[in-house]
């Protein structure tokens, strides 16, 4: 029997050929719980994928990598996209990964992204309808499971910032078929409460169909509409669900969100002594300044002893009052003289003097005639003790 001999080197290329060149090799999405996640300095990742009874090792290069919108973890279930080869150099048969996908996440994904886009042109998104956090709230209201750790966390860091802070929980399913309601309820229940005003809504991490809930219309909505502000702690640092968009504000951890929320007490109450410190040296700086002011205007008062001119400008007055009216007097009593004097002048032009020396006076129509040329058919004679209605028989001109 005759061997062909190969080395190493040509075994390794012919099966590296061979694997490159079966299409049923290319192409392949490849299902499996990711394990011994390595990602390089280089930016490539090495990792295993694995199920029950089997696993393969895989690569997933920098130029494919750096296009994912999440981190793979360990444990994580995925859908790798990509074929299989060898590594002629160490002869190692490997997966290599073009795409990854969280299982079960693509028509999820392609949900929220439809949405995302929806609510994101209606402007539920906008920055200008963010609410701002109160600064001491009187309540804190929590949506979360009444059983796990984000709860336990919120109240570890409220209980430290401000001891005895009231914080009211709304325990409500985060997860699975109800959850979506069970929310939208626990929203709703919470903003009626007077005393609440702001509002921590969250959950742990898991993946995207655990944080499904929170992707759901109803509850973004409900968030978004709410009249009091809502922190989103939706899952790790990493997840990012469409209620975090619609929250006044995200906070990447419950811990962080209850920092948010609940003032530190400490600081506070440095605050306000700060304060009322320089509240006190405002006033009395203020009070410094008026109390100068006023002596100063003392002073001045004192030397131009306002009395004093208030009594001169008194006498001054009540010497024009007087002199006034003497003047008034004299006024009346000159312009009385003058008037006397006027009347009499009148009187003696008047016709009643007239009428006493022996003359008569003609009148037509009320109006005196001066000429025996006006004189009317039918005209008045006014004596000294009466008047005459005469009619004009012959008229005979002269010259006086």
């Amino acid at each position: 029997m005759q061997f062909s001999t190969l080395s190493v080197s040509d075994l390794n290329e012919y099966v590296r050929r061979s694997l490159a060149g079966d299409p049923m090799l290319q192409g392949i999405a490849l299902r499996g719980e990711l394990s011994n996640f390595r990602p390089y300095a280089s930016g490539h990742w090495y990792f295993s994928l694995k199920d029950e009874e089997s696993r393969i090792a895989c690569v997933m290069f920098r130029q494919h990598n750096m296009q994912l919108d999440f981190k793979p973890k360990d444990g994580m279930k995925l859908i790798l996209i990509g074929s299989a080869g060898l590594y002629a150099s160490s002869g190692n048969y490997q997966f290599y990964a073009e795409a990854m996908l969280e299982d079960g996440i693509g028509v999820l994904y392609q949900r929220y992204q439809v949405l995302k886009d929806k609510l994101l042109k209606e402007g539920l998104f906008d920055t200008s309808k963010k609410r701002p956090l109160p600064l001491l709230p009187r309540a804190v209201g929590i949506i979360t499971s009444a059983s796990g750790a984000v709860l336990h966390d919120i109240k570890t860091v409220a209980e430290r910032r401000f001891p005895n802070i009231q914080l009211i929980l709304r325990a409500s399913q985060v997860q699975g078929e109800g959850a979506k309601e069970d929310l939208v309820r626990s929203i709703k229940e919470l903003e009626q409460l007077e005393q609440v005003d702001v509002i921590i809504i969250g959950r742990g991490g898991g993946s995207m169909e655990d944080l499904w809930a929170f992707n759901e219309e109803a509850v973004v909505r409900a968030i978004a509409n709410c009249k009091k502000p809502i922190i989103s702690a939706v899952g790790h640092e990493t997840d990012t669900t469409l209620s975090d968009f619609a929250a006044d504000v995200r906070a990447a951890t419950p811990s962080a969100a209850a920092e948010l929320a609940v003032p530190e007490k400490i600081e506070i109450k440095r605050v306000i002594s700060s304060m009322q410190s320089a509240f006190h040296q405002e006033v009395n700086t203020r009070l410094l300044q008026y109390t100068t002011i006023v002596q100063d205007l003392c002073r001045e008062l004192a030397l131009h002893k306002p009395d004093l001119l208030l009594q001169a400008y008194a006498n001054r007055l009540n010497d024009a009052l007087r002199s006034l009216q003497a003047l008034t007097k004299q006024s009346i009593e000159i312009y009385s003289a003058k008037l006397s004097n006027m009347c009499a002048a009148l009187k003696a032009l008047g016709p009643g003097n007239t009428l006493k020396r022996g003359y008569t006076l003609a009148f037509a129509e009320g109006k005196p005639i001066a000429y025996a040329r006006n004189l009317p058919e039918h005209f008045h004679l006014v004596f000294q003790d009466g008047k005459a209605e005469v009619r004009l028989i012959s008229l005979k001109m002269e010259e006086f």
